[in-house]
């Protein structure tokens, strides 16, 4: 178990230094919303979900209600149920149901990626130790953002708050380069929510972010459906 534990940790050094730069900007997007240090720190520490926690974040500024924040959550991290469900194909006979449900707390795009990716079945050990590196990681940076973010002039803490923007775009801009789908989905999605933060200001930002993933995806694949040789092809 100890080997395997620190195999995961091992595996999840690249993830969290990747996470520590990211949650950095995300405490500073925190911090200018008017949450403290603490409780910055405190929502990395309990969620570890990126657009979940930027959008959750945008819900509370605009002092959205509990049912919005309930909705977005659902709809930008029911992803995970989907890994989640792949990845049970994987975890050896030891991943009793209480290791499921702990492990289940860090399932994220990388960790995902990272466990499909490696030969045999994983066991409950190696899944913690990669856990474990990766949230120290993404609580540290956004620990480090938010009391920048309390230090730094305001112009600065305004400019290092592109770091996050600057990973969504890395994230979008590749695929959206390979298929005209994704690149409908993504302009869709963009302008839509222009729309709404000009034009449609009666609905709140909560409602606007379900919106908008609803309609752009709902189209994107209305318009763009996946044939079953594509989907073999990807799988």
């Amino acid at each position: 178990m100890r080997s395997d534990f620190l195999r995961g940790m091992n595996h999840g050094i690249p993830i969290a230094l990747g996470y520590l730069s990211v949650s950095f900007g995300f405490g500073i997007l925190a911090v200018e919303s008017g949450l403290s240090v603490f409780q910055s720190s405190m929502i990395s520490a309990t969620n570890l979900t990126s657009a979940g926690q930027i959008a959750g974040v945008g819900v509370i500024a605009a002092s959205g209600t509990l049912l919005e924040m309930i909705l977005v959550q659902l709809v930008i991290n029911i992803r995970y149920s989907l890994m989640a469900l792949s990845l049970s194909q994987k975890l050896d006979k030891t991943f009793t149901t209480p290791h499921r449900l702990v492990s289940s707390y860090g399932i994220t795009d990388e960790i995902f990626a990272v466990c499909s990716a490696q030969p045999g079945m994983i066991t409950p050990a190696y899944m913690y130790g990669m856990i474990l590196i990766a949230m120290i990681g993404w609580v540290l940076g956004t620990f480090l953002g938010a009391s920048a973010g309390e230090i730094l002039p305001d112009s600065v803490t305004a400019a290092m708050g592109i770091v996050l923007y600057g990973m969504f775009l890395a994230i979008i801009i590749p695929p959206s380069r390979k298929k005209k789908s994704v690149l409908f989905v993504t302009v869709l999605a963009a302008l839509l929510s222009i729309l709404f933060k000009y034009v449609l200001t009666m609905v709140s930002g909560g409602f606007a972010v379900i919106i908008c993933a609803i309609v752009a995806a709902g189209l994107g694949a209305l318009l763009f459906p996946v044939s079953d040789d594509e989907e073999e092809a990807e799988s």
